[in-house]
């Protein structure tokens, strides 16, 4: 067994372990920890199966913004848990139902696409090693982007940066029917007739 088949395996592993906590464990937080392990070890796989950008793209979006995101907000919600008395059996039907629709899924697209038959033939694992002196998919994506599609990186990035400056002139709206402290004024007034001395009756 060569180092890159024990590291598909353990990846899968991995990935396969910590999709099972985040639907089996009760608390959330816990849950939106072990989906960014989830993230990690599939990024891990992409980068066994030579898919670089797909790698790396998904721990920038994924773990990177939507994980994050996601423990931001059920951190900040304080998401209690219920205890409901739920009966499990009644959803095992469900649950054979959905299987056998992502089964029949994922065997009709093994077969389509002949998966088996290049595993078979010749190994899906990129041995690195060999593949030194080669392009890589970021640097073959990035010439394609830079080069023949630079025109709309270009708008795309300009839409991104009017969307951005949008938000912040939105969020920095001034209101005028709220009356608000202006030090200057403050600073400025006399103080003579600010004290004012009260004699009390005793």
């Amino acid at each position: 067994m060569t180092i890159e088949t024990f590291l598909f395996f353990m990846f899968s592993f991995f990935a396969l372990a910590a999709s099972l906590m985040v639907i089996t464990l009760k608390n959330a937080v816990h849950s939106v920890l072990f989906l960014i392990l989830v993230f990690c070890n599939i990024a891990g796989l992409l980068l066994l199966l030579g898919a670089e950008f797909l790698s790396f793209m998904l721990l920038i979006v994924y773990v990177g913004a939507i994980a994050v995101l996601f423990l931001f907000v059920v951190m900040m919600l304080n998401v209690k848990v219920n205890n409901s008395n739920l009966n499990s059996i009644s959803l095992i039907p469900l649950g054979i139902a959905i299987f056998s629709v992502l089964f029949y899924q994922f065997n009709l697209t093994v077969k389509e696409f002949y998966i088996y038959k290049s595993m078979y033939q010749q190994s899906v694992i990129i041995s690195w090693l060999a593949e030194e002196n080669s392009l890589s998919n970021i640097k073959v994506i990035g010439n394609v982007l830079y080069t023949n599609y630079s025109i709309l990186f270009l708008l795309s990035s300009l839409i991104l940066l009017i969307a951005m400056i949008g938000v912040i002139v939105l969020t920095m709206h001034q209101r005028t029917d709220i009356k608000k402290q202006i030090i200057e004024k403050q600073l400025l007034r006399s103080p003579m007739g600010v004290v004012k001395f009260v004699t009390l009756r005793k």
